[in-house]
C-alpha cells in the first residue's frame, strides 16, 4: 500500500494543481500493491488513473483535478470565483437562446471527440443584450452544466484600478485561464472595447484593447471564455471576428415572462390570473425586471395576512418596474 511519503506527494500534488505528479505517484503505489499481492486492487488503481488522463483530455498537462481553484497573490486582486450548482432548467429564455447554449454545453463535454476529428470545440462566447435578460446567469449555468469552477472579471474596474498596468494584470488573468480549467467571465467588455479609431479614446485603452484582442486570439485552452456587454453597439468591430459565437439576449415574450412568473410563484397561493393582462404590463421588462416584480407581489401577499397573489397585485408591481413615462 503507499506509503506515508507517497501519500504526501499525493497531497502535495493536488494541492499544486499538477496532474502529471499526481499521476505518476498513484501509478507508483499501484505497482507497490501489486508487488506486495494485491493485484486487483492494484489493477483498479491503474485503470482509473488512465481513465481520469483520457477524460481530461491533456495527459501530462498541468490542471486542476478537482474544482478546488482559489486566486492568490495578485490574481487575488483581479478574480472572484465562485461553484455555481444552476442548470438550464433554472433558466428562462428564448428557444434560440436555449438550444444555442446547449450547444456550447455538448461541444465543451464532447471535446475529446471533436479532438479526435480535428476539431475544437466553442471556446469564446460573447454574450450582447439588455441588463436583465440572463447573461450573468448564462455565465453561471454554463459553469453549473460543466461543473466548473466560474471566474468573474469586472473589466471597468480593473481598468479604473490598475491604469497604466491593466495589460500586463490582463496577461495574469490569460496565464491563469490557461492553467485552471474553468468559465472566465469578462464582464462589461465594453469598457476595453471602444471603437479603436475615437479621437476621444485615450492611449492606454487602445493598448489595453489591443492587448485583449491579441490573448482573445492566443486563447488554446480548454477554459470557456465569456465576454458580456449591455452595450454591443460601442464593441469595435475586431472584437465579434474574435468569438466564435455571439448570442444576443432578446427581451423576453410573453411565453418567458410567463414562466419567469410561474417559476417565482411556485411557493405561494395565487388566484386565477388574467395572463392577457400580465402580458400588457411586463412588455418591455426583462427576465430580471419581471423576477422582482413576481418577488414583490409575492411578498406583499405574505406580509398582509397570507392572501393569494392577484393579478391586480402582480400588474401593479410589473408596471413599477417600468421607466417613469411622465419624465
Amino acid at each position: 500500500m503507499a506509503t506515508a511519503d507517497q501519500v504526501k506527494a499525493l497531497v502535495k500534488s493536488h494541492a499544486d494543481g499538477d496532474d502529471t505528479r499526481f499521476y505518476s505517484v498513484a501509478l507508483q503505489v499501484a505497482a507497490g500493491a501489486a508487488r506486495n499481492g494485491h493485484g486487483r486492487f492494484a489493477q483498479e488503481l491503474k485503470d482509473l488513473v488512465d481513465s481520469l488522463r483520457q477524460g481530461s483530455g491533456r495527459t501530462g498537462a498541468k490542471g486542476r483535478l478537482v474544482a478546488v481553484a482559489q486566486p492568490r497573490g495578485e490574481l487575488a486582486q483581479l478574480l472572484t470565483v465562485s461553484y455555481p450548482e444552476l442548470v438550464l432548467a433554472d433558466m428562462a429564455l428564448s428557444p434560440d437562446v436555449m438550444n444555442r447554449l446547449e450547444r456550447v454545453i455538448l461541444e465543451q463535454r464532447q471535446a475529446g471527440k471533436l479532438h479526435s476529428f480535428g476539431f475544437q470545440p466553442v471556446r469564446r462566447l460573447l454574450l450582447t443584450g439588455a441588463p436583465g435578460t440572463g447573461k450573468t446567469m448564462s455565465a453561471k449555468v454554463l459553469a453549473g452544466e460543466l461543473r466548473l469552477p466560474l471566474f468573474v472579471i469586472r473589466l471597468d474596474g480593473l481598468i479604473t484600478k490598475f491604469m497604466g498596468e491593466t495589460a500586463a494584470k490582463l496577461r495574469l488573468v490569460f496565464d491563469a485561464l490557461s492553467e485552471t480549467r474553468g468559465v472566465y467571465l469578462f464582464d462589461e467588455v465594453d469598457a476595453l472595447a471602444g471603437e479603436r479609431a475615437n479621437g476621444n479614446d485615450v492611449g492606454e485603452i487602445r493598448r489595453v484593447l489591443n492587448s485583449f484582442l491579441q490573448f482573445l486570439e492566443g486563447h488554446s485552452s480548454e477554459s470557456l471564455l465569456i465576454a458580456a456587454t449591455n452595450h454591443p453597439q460601442l464593441l469595435d468591430r475586431a472584437m465579434f471576428r474574435r468569438f466564435d459565437t455571439v448570442i444576443e439576449y432578446p427581451l423576453p415574450d410573453s411565453a418567458v415572462a410567463r414562466r419567469v412568473i410561474k417559476n417565482r410563484l411556485a411557493t405561494v397561493e395565487v388566484t386565477r390570473l388574467n395572463w392577457a393582462k400580465i402580458d400588457h404590463a411586463a412588455a418591455g421588462l426583462s427576465q430580471g425586471e419581471v423576477t422582482i416584480a413576481a418577488e414583490l407581489a409575492a411578498k406583499d401577499a405574505i406580509l398582509t395576512g397570507g392572501g393569494p397573489v392577484t393579478t391586480a397585485a402582480l400588474c401593479q408591481a410589473l408596471e413599477a418596474r417600468k421607466p417613469d413615462r411622465t419624465s
